[in-house]
């Protein structure tokens, strides 16, 4: 079993405060403070997850520097109140730096449907495929 340390807990609360935020600077029209602070708050919230060691050793190999740049580039310029830009920067790193996790993530969601509550939740939106 996975231990889970107070760090890291502290760490996926900060995260998800940070996800929460940005999203909200989204919805009210890329609100560039929210945004900053979501950036922030995911940032902080990485780092207590895995480790400052491990994050770094995330974001700067090689392969992975262009994502890295793309990333880190629109947090400073969303933090220069330029959200718009920021934000689609933002977007192509993330997407440049994840691109390994999302197979896994398909993959989970896939399975999701033999998830008790889902399958049952699957299974009622199934039958109201009416457009009407």
């Amino acid at each position: 079993m996975i231990s889970i340390t107070e760090w890291q807990k502290i760490g996926v609360g900060t995260t998800g405060f940070g996800i929460f935020f940005i999203l909200l600077g989204i919805l009210l029209y890329f609100d560039s403070v929210l945004l900053a602070f979501g950036n922030l708050l995911f940032m902080t919230g990485l780092l207590f997850i895995i480790g400052l060691r491990r994050t770094f050793s995330f974001f700067f190999q090689r392969h992975k520097l262009k994502g890295t740049s793309f990333f880190l580039g629109g947090v400073v310029i969303v933090l220069l109140r330029w959200p718009l830009l920021g934000m689609f920067l933002e977007t192509y790193g993330f997407f440049s730096l994840f691109k390994g996790f999302f197979p896994a993530v398909f993959g989970f969601l896939g399975n999701a449907s033999n998830i008790p509550f889902l399958s049952e939740l699957f299974r009622r939106l199934q039958g109201t495929r009416s457009m009407v």
